[in-house]
């Protein structure tokens, strides 16, 4: 039996409004990171996930609670539960909602296309149950109810549980390309490279200069004093 309470994070949204216990103690319990807890009290993660009591469904005794309220060093221990569960067998196949349900599928897709851009079609089909054309058209904002949709959570709306959507959230993430990475890899070029002084001509260019300007001040005395030959001889 797995130590993590079920519908870890809806539980971490019930501690965190419920009991004054520390960001520290609920991610433990909850199996979560402490920032990530930290960012449900802020209200910055877990929006539109309404708290599950983990006393009424038999996870956490109250007695459990006040004892971790009075020592922050304490760690909460999960009830195990009387009932035993038959194993699930995987389903294969876009998931089976009931005719009730389908009217709320819209809301569930665009609250996972805001929350969870990462997702792909196939994983919110496998999720909700829905089509690739009705997945395209909410994103697009071309689904004939667009105007009136308002994202809402599908583990709250019953249409998926918290443990499959996030089996699927971390496998996205598993398959998503190190892009950060490589970009941080490049680095600009040196300020000495870009601002650095116009390098001295070598040695043969400034010669070859030299030389020219020897050979045009020879050409000018030259014609002086072909000039005053001539003014010689005619005298």
């Amino acid at each position: 039996m797995s130590n993590a309470p079920l519908m870890p994070k809806a539980t971490a949204v019930w501690l965190v409004d419920s009991t004054s216990l520390t960001f520290s103690q609920i991610a433990d319990f909850c199996h979560l990171h402490e920032l990530e807890v930290k960012a449900i009290a802020d209200g910055d993660a877990a929006q539109g996930i309404r708290g599950i009591d983990p006393v009424t469904m038999g996870q956490l005794s109250r007695e459990e609670i006040e004892r971790g309220e009075k020592d922050p060093a304490y760690r909460l221990k999960l009830q195990e539960s009387k009932v035993r569960l038959p194993e699930v067998k995987k389903r294969k196949g876009p998931r089976y909602t009931p005719v009730s349900r389908r009217q709320d599928r819209p809301n569930a897709i665009l609250w996972l296309v805001r929350n969870h851009p990462e997702l792909k079609d196939s994983q919110i089909i496998r999720l909700v149950g829905t089509t690739k054309t009705t997945i395209e058209a909410i994103r697009e904002r071309t689904h004939w109810n667009s105007a009136n949709l308002t994202p809402m959570d599908p583990v709250t709306l019953g249409l998926c549980s918290q443990i499959d959507l996030d089996f699927e959230v971390a496998r996205s993430a598993k398959d998503r390309p190190q892009v950060e990475e490589a970009e941080s890899n490049q680095t600009l070029l040196p300020a000495e490279t870009t601002t650095g002084a116009v390098p001295e001509p070598q040695e043969d260019t400034r010669d070859l200069r030299q030389q020219a300007d020897d050979i045009d001040v020879n050409s000018v005395f030259a014609k002086l004093k072909q000039l005053k030959r001539d003014e010689d001889d005619e005298d």
